[in-house]
């Protein structure tokens, strides 16, 4: 989904998701002799970005926002390809803000991670928002749903209202602008890289992307 769709109005938005849905093949998913290319199928950043991988890791970061329907579809083959990922890839979730009222929703997830609950609820998220229809737009929603399942009220917001989720959430902005995040979902590569479906052609090969990429900072490029 698009940065700038988020401006449009709801009906807008659902006519550009539907046109997102066509899949173009990328000239390197043609055959294994033809190499992604920067500039077309990812970004090379002109300007590196600092990591919090350690030693020997290489990160690769998820952009996502709850209420995006594109990352509802992706977060379970991302699931998947995190859990699979090499030893030395070390994976992580920032939530995008492209405008104020997006702050609840970083907020909660950064309080999931706070609590230890990002593993049980975060794909729960998702599922409350576009399969039950639950807003979870707003601080007193979102309070709402979580002790639905079963989180401490009390413990919940006092973690919401944290410094150090309000600290998370404003380095996740920052991150995103150093990425020049576009749309979400996307995925940022070793402080180095950006890539999305649209400049991959799918999510699924922006995977395909961001594995070619990988080899060649194993390798040391």
């Amino acid at each position: 989904m698009k940065r700038r769709e988020f401006s449009r109005s709801a009906a807008a938005a659902g006519a550009f998701v539907a046109l997102s849905g066509a899949a173009v093949t990328p000239a390197w998913a043609q055959g294994p002799s033809v190499k992604p290319k920067a500039g077309s199928d990812y970004l090379q950043l002109d300007k590196r970005v600092a990591t919090e991988a350690p030693a020997g890791k290489i990160e690769v970061i998820e952009f996502f926002w709850y209420n995006c329907p594109h990352c509802s579809a992706f977060e379970p083959r991302f699931e998947n390809w995190k859990k699979s990922a090499p030893p030395e890839v070390m994976v992580r979730r920032v939530p995008v803000s492209f405008r104020d009222d997006f702050l609840p929703q970083q907020k909660l997830y950064y309080t999931l991670e706070a609590l230890g609950q990002t593993d049980a609820l975060h794909g729960k998220v998702f599922q409350a928002i576009h399969t039950e229809r639950v807003p979870l737009n707003k601080d007193d929603q979102i309070v709402a749903w979580a002790v639905k399942q079963g989180l401490d009220k009390d413990k919940f917001v006092e973690a919401y209202n944290s410094f150090g989720v309000a600290t998370n959430a404003r380095r996740a902005t920052q991150l995103q602008d150093a990425y020049k995040v576009g749309g979400v979902p996307a995925l940022g590569i070793a402080g180095r890289y950006y890539v999305d479906g649209t400049l991959a052609g799918s999510m699924e090969r922006a995977l395909q992307v961001t594995e070619y990429l990988l080899a060649d900072l194993r390798k040391g490029s």
